[in-house]
């Protein structure tokens, strides 16, 4: 995971500031109480220019995760996206990752939010692979966390909120102090919900499985994808609940995400799994075709940056 690289603008409330003048009071309602929603969007450089990834649809779920949080934000999904695109474009930047979030402001500091004003935002800035590249190409080690995933009855899991990430904080702190790179949470009953930022696939005989959206996890658009195009390569999907005992026994497995992109899973809780098998590999490569724009049937889920200059 590398340190965060500032860039020349940030967007924030329908102006380009500088990077460092991004700030807001010590006293907002968000930093508080986690009253807030973001998303996690990957640019890629490609042959025919800078490209967002599904730009529209995570732009969308923003707006999805805000209603859910009672909350409005006050640009459209239009607004949000054409500014995205223009961000990324002032910044100058051939791939990059980008991070809107809306979050209540200043205001009142009770536990509702009452009248205070929502602030919208979005970085960009370079981002390599999440997990590092040894990990895209050797996997990584996780551990099964003692933290159990929030069910989607305390927190609407739909919803990607600031707050939630608490859980996903603890899980993922766990997994570093014991040298792990990620942890894999339970749900309450015991199966196998997500990462602290990533869906959970395995490979068993040959067919994909992943555990349903009821286990708390996040309607993950990078596990959407893999889902929709590995049953177009010719595999099987199938959406099952999982435990950890199918983690240790998997012929293969591998996590998703916008941020990790498609990474193997080598070990679990010292169980190992191996080297990335057939199955992952194939996955993987072809998500870098699609998201790198070298295959034309998805195209439509790259939406191209064009330069742009700053508003005074």
């Amino acid at each position: 995971m590398a340190d965060l690289q500032a860039t020349e603008k940030i967007w924030m409330n329908g102006e380009f500031v500088d990077w460092a003048d991004a700030t807001v009071h010590v006293g907002v309602h968000g930093l508080h109480y986690g009253s807030g929603v973001f998303e996690g969007i990957r640019a890629y450089e490609t042959a025919k220019g800078t490209a967002i990834f599904r730009l529209s649809d995570h732009i969308q779920r923003l707006h999805d995760s805000a209603r859910l949080l009672r909350m409005t934000i006050p640009y459209s999904v239009e607004d949000l996206r054409r500014a995205s695109l223009e961000l990324v474009g002032v910044n100058k930047l051939p791939s990059c990752y980008v991070r809107p979030i809306a979050f209540y402001g200043y205001g009142s500091l009770g536990v509702p939010p009452r009248d205070n004003p929502v602030y919208t935002a979005i970085m960009c800035w370079p981002w390599g692979a999440y997990l590092g590249e040894e990990g895209m190409t050797r996997g990584v080690r996780v551990k099964i966390s003692s933290w159990v995933r929030m069910p989607s009855n305390v927190v609407p899991h739909a919803s990607k909120a600031c707050g939630l990430y608490l859980n996903s904080m603890l899980a993922v702190q766990e997994a570093a102090l014991g040298g792990y790179e990620e942890a894999i949470l339970l749900t309450e009953k015991g199966y196998i919900a997500d990462c602290s930022g990533e869906n959970v696939f395995i490979v068993k005989d040959g067919v994909i499985y992943t555990p349903p959206l009821e286990t708390g996890i996040l309607h993950g658009i990078t596990r959407n994808t893999v889902m929709e195009f590995a049953v177009s390569l010719g595999y099987e999907v199938k959406v099952e609940n999982l435990t950890r005992a199918d983690l240790y026994l998997a012929d293969e497995a591998f996590m998703t995400g916008t941020a990790a992109e498609v990474t193997p899973v080598r070990e679990v809780d010292d169980y190992l799994i191996g080297d990335p098998g057939p199955v992952t590999l194939a996955l993987q490569s072809a998500y870098l075709d699609i998201v790198q724009g070298r295959d034309d049937r998805w195209a439509s889920w790259l939406e191209y940056v064009t330069p742009a200059r700053a508003k005074a």
